[in-house]
């Protein structure tokens, strides 16, 4: 006869394993003897280990019960059933790791290849990372607000990356994204900024998404913040001239 520790090490499982089957009603738990202990014969070792190894292959504690009564052709039955249901389960975690993969590159879980593409340029043409994800939540608002815009958005996107004043102005505000609000440098980066806006058709007011992403930036930099007030003000300036011309 066996104590519940002895037993438990016999089948190779802990001795709150044990009592979790009696609490489950797999394993039946033996009357305490006459010095208060519970007593374990050969059979209960043997169902036992096979309550664990079913347990081991997978089988739902749920079903074992059944199994261990279960007759040859039922027993073989219930696991091609219990096989078919691993399978599904392996085929969704192996979804799920793919799809964990993809958050290595972010984006690729959001925005559409064409949108990934204009991104990795941007990284190839050396602008920053951080630029670049400021850019892709640009581009996750625009796809959510008004998904019917992001194609010619694309277009106009890779015209600007086929521009080398567009990216020469990108890798100017990559390197203000540190310096002082009051750095006179950003004057003139300002400047630039605001002829570009001009020369390519933005000189308007900023509404929907682009005041979302005009927000985002602001939070990333001192810097950029006052670069984007400024270009808000001259915009709104002309446009007051304007009406009152």
């Amino acid at each position: 006869m066996l104590t519940i520790g002895r037993l438990a090490a016999t089948a190779g499982v802990t001795v709150r394993t044990v009592r979790h089957y009696h609490h489950v009603g797999l394993l039946p738990e033996p009357e305490r003897d006459a010095s208060g202990y519970r007593r374990y014969g050969a059979q209960a070792a043997v169902d036992l280990i096979r309550i664990r190894t079913l347990a081991d292959a997978g089988v739902p504690l749920a079903r074992i019960g059944a199994l261990l009564r279960a007759q040859p052709a039922e027993f073989a039955a219930a696991v091609t059933d219990i096989d078919a249901e691993l399978q599904r389960k392996i085929g969704q975690l192996t979804e799920y790791r793919r799809r964990i993969a993809e958050l290595a590159g972010g984006e690729r879980l959001v925005l559409p290849p064409e949108v990934v593409a204009v991104l990795d340029r941007m990284r190839g043409l050396g602008v920053s990372e951080l630029r670049v994800r400021l850019e892709r939540d640009a581009w996750i608002l625009l796809r959510a607000m008004d998904p019917q815009a992001v194609p010619q958005r694309i277009r106009e996107k890779n015209a600007d990356l086929d521009d080398p004043e567009t990216t020469r102005l990108y890798l100017a505000c990559d390197q203000s994204v540190d310096w002082d609000p009051d750095d006179p440098r950003l004057d003139r980066l300002i400047d630039d900024l605001d002829a570009w806006e001009i020369a390519h058709g933005q000189d308007g007011e900023r509404g929907g998404s682009r005041k979302l992403v005009s927000a985002r930036i602001s939070e990333a930099s001192p810097a950029w913040q006052r670069i984007l007030e400024a270009l808000a003000h001259r915009a709104e300036q002309r446009r007051t001239a304007g009406h009152e011309g």
